[in-house]
């Protein structure tokens, strides 16, 4: 249980730390500071467990025929719909959010990678 705990509270941390790094890369990315980060990494994972869940069911067609190009541009959309939650997030354009989306899973990709192997 605490383990199940401790590693749920990394993921966020990662994910918080994440949209920092992609902040600093992506131009138009905006991300105003750590307490922000938190409650937008919070606020994307809602949005990608509950609508980003229902969108993907439903565009699994469309998905297998774009071979899973789709899913980068709903990814980019869910991201982009989570600053309209949280103050101090921005995201200027959808080419940003596009890109940002792809940095910030590569990001987040590797930071847990990172926390994983040091458990091991």
């Amino acid at each position: 249980m605490m383990e199940r705990m401790l590693n749920l509270l990394l993921g966020w941390l990662a994910s918080a730390l994440s949209l920092l790094v992609v902040t600093y890369f992506v131009p138009g990315f905006y991300v105003s500071s750590f307490v922000t980060a938190l409650i937008a990494a919070v606020v994307i994972g809602l949005i990608n467990g509950t609508l980003g869940f229902v969108v993907k069911l439903l565009t699994f067609p469309l998905r297998l025929l774009t071979l899973g190009l789709l899913s980068l541009v709903i990814n980019a959309m869910l991201l982009w719909f989570a600053t309209y939650f949280v103050d101090g997030f921005r995201i200027d354009t959808f080419t940003t959010a596009l890109i940002g989306s792809l940095l910030l899973s590569l990001v987040n990709w590797a930071l847990r990678l990172v926390l994983k192997s040091d458990k091991d």
